[in-house]
């Protein structure tokens, strides 16, 4: 598929380079080839909803125990939580210091705009009517009144997710007999959105080739490629940097050095590399986790199921760099609340990403949404996502062991009364 999406972006640019040489060109892109983009560009937002209640609330009800939540799952889900909010700002960070969008020229950011016209004076009025509300509105705004109302606008993600949230808690709260229904609803639901993502991403090499074509015809700018080819480094840099993160952390809670570490979790990070997927990685984690690092059984099984479907600091880091990016590249100037809405917003959203290839796609339509930004600009990273996901998952999977570690360190230590044995090995 990476390299479908690859030809598709390649075939794209040099369709709209050629066709912008001739008069009836651009007419044609615009009027029979970029209503394919458009199209797959609405699938990915038409599944973000169902995605975001199917997998949140099996993510959230596979816990069990949040009735008596043990300190091994408050750890485990506070660790978590901790470094994907540590992911995001880092990729907040280094997008805001290298600034890859803001290469693009004034001419080439002028035509964008001009294309995404609509798109552009929605997000100012919107801005303006929120100058009037008071300091917590934003608190108060992810509580919605109506559920259905919220769902039906893909602006009100947290909105959502919040419900989700309620959802799963809901769900082990109540007795196991009552839950089994609704959950087994849950769980079949979310396998069929995740088939649905899979058709879905089949039409990507085709969408891709229709929006880069029209984005070529509208900007015709070399510019465009050289402030792509920066984007992928700054999501790179971040991923590198997370790994760092997770090297320190291990070293400060557990003495065990870095590069064995990495060393032991060395085939599982192939595997996520070649793969794009922390649950088809998870047996192998698995393994590495409790035959080479010391990590106790106990522990490991309960971490590491719940990292895979909650722990995506490799994802939620591209999706801010990524969100960003797209703004600057539209010129548009993200304030500090709008870029704090990004990491709460990327933050839960990870927790209900699916473990699978293309998922990640999926949630920056989330993202993207709730800053104001056009989903459209999607065109300009969808050409290199593939590897970009590839490298994110190695993060993701590194991330899941490192916080395995962890926890096993801590309550064996701490928490005596826990049936934890052996102890995490330091």
């Amino acid at each position: 598929m990476h390299w479908k999406i690859l030809i598709g972006m390649s075939l794209g640019v040099i369709a709209g380079l050629v066709l912008s040489q001739f008069n009836w060109g651009p007419s044609f892109v615009r009027d029979w080839i970029k209503p394919f983009g458009n199209i797959f560009i609405n699938a990915l937002k038409l599944i973000a909803v169902p995605l975001i209640i199917a997998s949140l609330i099996k993510g959230v009800s596979d816990l069990k125990d949040l009735t008596n939540l043990s300190k091994m799952g408050f750890r485990t889900v506070f660790t978590f939580i901790l470094t994907t909010v540590a992911a995001v700002s880092i990729g907040l960070l280094l997008v805001s210091l290298i600034k890859p969008g803001a290469s693009i020229s004034s001419e080439t950011r002028t035509d964008l705009l001009y294309g995404y016209e609509t798109e552009a004076s929605t997000n100012i009025n919107k801005a303006v009517a929120r100058q009037d509300t008071g300091p917590l509105q934003g608190l108060v705004d992810i509580v919605p009144e109506n559920f259905m109302a919220a769902a039906a606008d893909n602006r009100n993600m947290l909105q959502v997710i919040f419900f989700a949230l309620f959802i799963g808690v809901g769900l082990i709260l109540i007795p196991a007999e009552t839950a089994k229904p609704v959950k087994d609803f849950f769980d079949g639901f979310n396998e069929v959105i995740l088939k649905m993502i899979d058709i879905i991403m089949l039409s990507a090499p085709y969408g891709v080739f229709a929006l880069l074509a029209a984005l070529i015809i509208d900007s015709p700018s070399i510019d465009l490629f050289a402030a792509l080819g920066m984007y992928a480094l700054t999501v790179v840099l971040g991923l590198i940097l997370m790994l760092g993160v997770y090297g320190l952390m291990l070293y400060l809670f557990t003495k065990r050095s870095p590069l064995a570490f990495y060393r032991a979790i060395a085939p599982a990070q192939l595997l996520a590399f070649s793969t794009s997927s922390s649950a088809a990685t998870l047996p192998v984690t698995m393994e590495r986790v409790t035959g080479h690092l010391g990590v106790p059984k106990e522990v490991a099984s309960f971490v590491l199921p719940v990292g895979a479907t909650i722990n995506m600091d490799g994802t939620s880091l591209y999706q801010a760099v990524a969100a960003v990016f797209i703004a600057q590249a539209f010129g548009l100037d993200l304030s500090l609340g709008t870029q704090l809405g990004i990491i709460a917003t990327a933050t839960l959203a990870s927790i209900g990403s699916a473990a699978v290839p293309g998922a990640g796609m999926v949630m920056l339509v989330i993202v993207l949404a709730q800053a104001g930004i056009p989903e459209a600009g999607l065109a300009l990273i969808f050409g290199v996502d593939r590897p970009l996901d590839m490298c994110r998952t190695v993060v993701n999977v590194s991330g899941d062991a490192a916080v395995s570690g962890i926890v096993a360190k801590s309550v064996s230590q701490v928490t005596e009364s826990l049936d934890v044995v052996p102890k995490f090995k330091p």
